[in-house]
């Protein structure tokens, strides 16, 4: 049989093919992923979770007309191969290669350069305003992960947007990795209410009476547990994003073209703020990124038949090493010292102080903001929070940094992990600018 990915160079293409079709062409789609990941590196297992999504996407919208902004960009790999760049996807990351993340010097396709986390509602809000302002006619499309979600920003633009009222869609790519803190507090209430006096009262009375039936009646009772807890489940995402000012449709099958094209198709004929709540597996198609979806979230050159790293083992430690190794031996010796990232456990070397000091470690998820006000506040009470972030996201917390810990003079160690030029990431991800605009704040100790 012919190859399907062969004939397809842009969404045009694919807007014609059978349903059965489109699903050869999601696995030639990954298979492309592996086979170059291997060899160049990148983030694979984000890729890999969104190819189906990525093709109903272009599908069923007019893209480039229509505009698609992905949130980070570390989950676009599908997209650049159908939208121009198959023949130069093996250029990825490469030097005067494709970059790894959406660029808009690179593609008509890609409408706003990405590379941190959290930017893409903000954006695709402001496209949406200047699209009424000129009074053209066009879809906006945002897609965010559900660890994205964890920042302020992209709450920030939710109630923004949400409250203006205009054609948008945001579609949620949960890959189970991050979504349970983004709920908890609307789980919590939910969880009030059905705790409450009255309520306890009457399932109380109700398990009583189940349980009086012979034979079923314990069965009966797990049943009305699992309903509640369905219930909950049901319940909780819509009512946060509704109460924000979203349509809410979800949650859908994140590999199931027909149920996401026929749902999209319908999502595109509304004129209002939409999310589209999507759950998809991150590493889908390649069993070693689904057994170890962090360890293949960003990863060099592997094996494909082991995914094993091909990378030569140095025999010389890494700095990261060295700072893990060595903030586990002083935080043994000083019960005071505590350690904070922002979702980079593995990255920032604190893996081993998470596994042996769980009560004074803290990963704030995607939250570099947050991360430094909460390093302050330990901080006057006496601990010595050592902050470990990449270099390229501390910029995220210049203003904590500034107003929370050094204007109170407090004592937090800001421990910046990659450093100087990082390579193939490019210059979203460059650690160039830490020393000079750090340096610039009073009572910082460089």
């Amino acid at each position: 049989m012919d190859s399907i990915l062969e004939k397809v160079n842009f969404p045009e293409d694919i807007r014609g093919l059978e349903l059965a079709e489109l699903n050869i062409l999601a696995e030639e789609v990954r298979e492309k992923i592996i086979e170059t990941v291997s060899k160049t590196g990148g983030h694979l297992a984000p890729s890999l979770g969104t190819v189906e999504l990525t093709l109903a996407i272009h599908y069923v919208f007019d893209t480039p007309n229509d505009k698609l902004i992905w949130d980070v960009g570390h989950q676009a790999y599908a997209h650049k191969i159908i939208t121009g760049r198959k023949d130069l996807f093996h250029t990825l990351r490469q030097k005067g290669g494709i970059s790894g993340f959406p660029k808009r010097e690179e593609s008509i396709y890609d409408v706003f350069n990405v590379g941190h986390s959290s930017t893409s509602i903000s954006a695709a809000a402001g496209i949406t305003e200047a699209r009424c302002l000129k009074n053209e006619d066009f879809k906006v499309i945002a897609v965010i992960g559900d660890g994205s979600m964890t920042a302020g920003m992209a709450f920030e633009g939710l109630n923004w947007a949400g409250d203006r009222k205009k054609d948008l869609v945001i579609i949620l790519n949960d890959n189970e990795m991050s979504i349970s803190p983004n709920v908890g507090a609307m789980s919590s209430y939910l969880n009030r209410i059905m705790t409450g006096q009255h309520i306890t009262k009457l399932k109380s009375d109700i398990k009583g009476l189940l349980k009086t039936i012979p034979g079923i009646g314990d069965t009966m009772v797990k049943l009305t547990r699992q309903a509640e807890e369905s219930l909950k489940a049901f319940i909780i995402p819509g009512v946060l994003f509704e109460e924000l000012g979203f349509q809410y449709i979800g949650p859908l099958e994140g590999h199931r073209l027909d149920h996401l094209i026929k749902n999209l198709e319908n999502v595109k004929r509304l004129k209002r703020p939409v999310l589209v709540h999507v759950i998809t597996k991150k590493g889908k198609g390649y069993k070693p990124a689904e057994d170890e979806p962090s360890k293949f979230h960003g990863t060099g050159p592997f094996d494909i038949d082991t995914g094993e790293s091909l990378a030569a083992k140095d025999s010389l430690p890494s700095y990261t090493e060295i700072f893990g190794k060595t903030i586990v031996k002083l935080a043994r010796e000083n019960p005071r010292i505590v350690a904070i990232t922002a979702a980079m456990t593995h990255g920032t070397g604190l893996e081993e102080f998470s596994r042996e000091m769980p009560d004074r470690f803290y990963d704030v998820g995607i939250a570099e903001q947050h991360g430094g006000t909460f390093a302050a506040g330990l901080a006057t009470e006496g601990f010595i929070p050592v902050v470990t972030i990449y270099s390229t996201f501390m910029q995220r917390a210049y203003d904590q940094v500034l107003h929370d810990i050094c204007l109170q003079k407090l004592p937090v160690v800001l421990a910046l992990d990659r450093g100087g030029f990082v390579g193939d990431d490019g210059p979203t991800h460059h650690g160039l600018f830490d020393y000079s605009y750090l340096r610039a704040i009073p009572n910082i100790i460089p």
